[in-house]
């Protein structure tokens, strides 16, 4: 698999794992969880945010934030919507950029004023990871209030996605 295939294969698990979680979210009662549902809602919009910040580096554009948050939390379907929309710019972005685009360095400036340069490759990578890193601090959220996460793991969404992959198994598989 490329590099670019396995980028996109990640974008559009990130993009599921996010629709997810969102979902769950959503199925919170406010009035009991406010503090909870409001400190995931918070992970999520500096998530999108960094999403955002990264993506304009990815241009070479401007991304008009002096912070890796907002000062207020959007609702929860404006957030849902941006969160969406972000990822679905991510996925299209990956339709466009070459793989020798992706080896190339990009210099840019972090929100606290730190310089950096990172090749495109690098950027998308941390994006995906960060997002997983943060999914996964709302899954620990959810669980202290005895809420089951959903289960939004890599390989869940690629035997999601493609079923056909159960059956393709030619041999006997190894036990962990």
């Amino acid at each position: 698999m490329s590099t670019l295939a396995l980028l996109r294969s990640l974008f559009a698990y990130q993009a599921w794992a996010n629709d997810e979680l969102l979902e769950k979210l959503a199925s919170l009662d406010a009035r009991v969880h406010d503090k909870e549902r409001h400190a995931a809602m918070r992970l999520i919009n500096h998530c999108h945010v960094v999403s955002r910040i990264f993506s304009a580096h990815l241009l070479g554009a401007s991304h008009g934030y002096c912070a890796d948050n907002t000062d207020e939390t959007p609702a929860l379907g404006e957030l849902r919507a941006a969160v969406t929309a972000t990822d679905r710019w991510y996925l299209d972005y990956l339709e466009t950029v070459s793989s020798q685009q992706l080896s190339e360095p990009v210099a840019f400036v972090f929100t606290d004023g730190d310089k950096a340069l990172m090749s495109r490759q690098e950027m998308l990578t941390h994006v995906v990871l960060h997002g997983g890193y943060h999914r996964g601090e709302v899954g620990r959220i959810l669980a202290q209030i005895s809420i089951t996460p959903p289960w939004d793991t890599f390989a869940v969404h690629l035997h999601r996605a493609e079923p056909s992959r159960r059956l393709q198994m030619r041999h006997e598989p190894l036990r962990a």
